[in-house]
């Protein structure tokens, strides 16, 4: 006698099964119907919150075929108590590469303003530079800009990256950034008076920045309100003590560094 299949679905409306994979955190995927893309840091019962690169945090139902993964659609699913171990991260979010040697220096240069903006782009995207071959220069102070830049030289093979504190419309440094004009040359940068303001205040433990009178020094003023000692230095190693990744840091910082970054190295 002939059997027949107890599913009579004909063929053409079945859906093809997808891979299962657990939500394991620092996984990335991207969420079919919104195209958000980010993280996982957290699995809970029917849900998975994933953060993007700006540090922008959304919660998404485990439904079936919701994700894409390596761009494949999966299912994902809570994560089993010891689940299969995943490729470890840089400070900046990247897939670290074990092993991987320092690349010769390439042409092109990233300058920062200072040395605190120096070491806060080594601390998170330092993996990443060495394997890319970037370096990382500080200044002191964007007003001779336009002569750097021309002393520089830059060109396809050595583009040039700068990263600029307060660059906001009206400031000195917006209207010295406007004479630089070239397109092998990127001038972007941050809306914080200085760089400290771009580590979020909850990494550090307070509420908020302190708003700081205008005419008084700005890091002297933050260490008088919060009750530091009156010692910028040791109050910025305790501040980039607090920073162990990129979630640490607010998304116009993360945005500019990684504009940067793409900049010197697109070919």
């Amino acid at each position: 006698m002939r059997s027949y299949d107890p599913d009579l679905t004909p063929p053409w409306k079945k859906t093809k099964p997808v891979p299962e994979v657990p939500a394991d955190r620092d996984l990335v995927v991207e969420e079919v119907t919104t195209g958000f893309c980010g993280a996982v840091i957290r699995c809970e019962a029917g849900t998975v919150t994933l953060e993007d690169r700006f540090g922008k945090h959304r919660v998404f139902p485990l439904e079936p075929r919701g994700f894409l993964w390596e761009g494949e659609v999966v299912t994902l699913v809570r994560p089993s108590a010891a689940g299969p171990a995943r490729p470890a991260r840089t400070a900046s979010g990247s897939i670290a590469v074990p092993g991987a040697r320092a690349r010769v220096a390439r042409a092109g240069r990233i300058y920062v303003e200072g040395r605190h903006d120096a070491e806060l782009v080594e601390r998170v995207w330092g993996d990443d530079l060495r394997i890319e071959g970037v370096v990382v220069e500080y200044l002191e102070g964007v007003d001779d800009l336009p002569s750097i830049v021309a002393e520089f030289g830059p060109a396809p093979d050595a583009r040039l990256g700068v990263l600029v504190d307060h660059l906001v419309p009206g400031s000195k440094e917006s209207r010295i950034a406007a004479r630089v004009s070239s397109p092998d040359v990127l001038v972007v940068g941050h809306p914080y008076v200085d760089v400290w303001e771009a580590v979020k205040p909850s990494s550090l433990g307070i509420p908020a920045w302190p708003t700081v009178p205008r005419g008084q020094d700005w890091k002297t003023g933050v260490c008088r309100a919060l009750g530091w000692p009156a010692h910028t230095g040791a109050a910025w190693q305790h501040i980039l003590s607090r920073v162990t990744s990129y979630r640490d840091l607010e998304p116009e910082l993360l945005g500019a560094v990684e504009r940067l970054i793409d900049h010197v190295t697109v070919p």
